[in-house]
């Protein structure tokens, strides 16, 4: 005899309806305006990797545009957080080159993500996607050092990291 709905494993159920859910919300999103702005960074990755100079901002622009395109499901976090140690773009060159960032495309990208967050907002249906462009907005701002992964994969980098701060903190480190 098959089981019917609702009587399988709940946590199976639970994942496959958060997948659809997010599967939903990137159609969606990419429709209301995911795709414009997900093309608007892999232009600005084209204008640095002419530069040449541009070819680390290139790559994260194509990462981003990416996330940009289909943000559901996903986040951006520091690496620093993630792996827990720094690198060469979460130290001293990491803020100049955000610093950089910031002046040549930074602010043109993150306008427009607010600009979209804005008429989104208008509606009430938009409000979920309003509120996604205002965290692109703010990744738009300064990049370098930050990598995209699962929510699951960024909650779990979170949790570590709080479990190791808290142990230190005992032990009066």
């Amino acid at each position: 005899m098959q089981p019917g709905p609702g009587s399988g494993n709940g946590i199976q159920e639970h994942i496959s309806f958060k997948d659809s859910m997010r599967t939903i919300g990137n159609f969606l999103w990419f429709i209301f305006g995911g795709a414009l702005m997900g093309l608007a960074w892999w232009f600005f990755g084209l204008l640095a990797l002419i530069t040449i100079v541009g070819i680390p901002w290139a790559r994260a622009c194509f990462v981003i545009g990416q996330f940009s395109f289909f943000p559901f499901g996903r986040e951006a976090i520091c690496r620093e957080e993630l792996r827990g140690q720094g690198d060469l773009g979460t130290g001293g060159l990491g803020l100049l080159g955000n610093i950089l960032w910031f002046i040549l495309a930074g602010l043109w990208l993150a306008i427009g993500h607010v600009a979209a967050a804005i008429s989104l907002a208008l509606t009430l249906i938009g409000i979920p996607f309003a509120l996604q462009h205002l965290k692109l907005a703010g990744l738009a701002l300064a990049p370098i050092g930050k990598t995209i992964v699962d929510k699951e994969v960024a909650a779990a980098a979170r949790a570590a990291n709080a479990t190791e701060e808290a142990a230190a903190r005992r032990s009066g480190n």
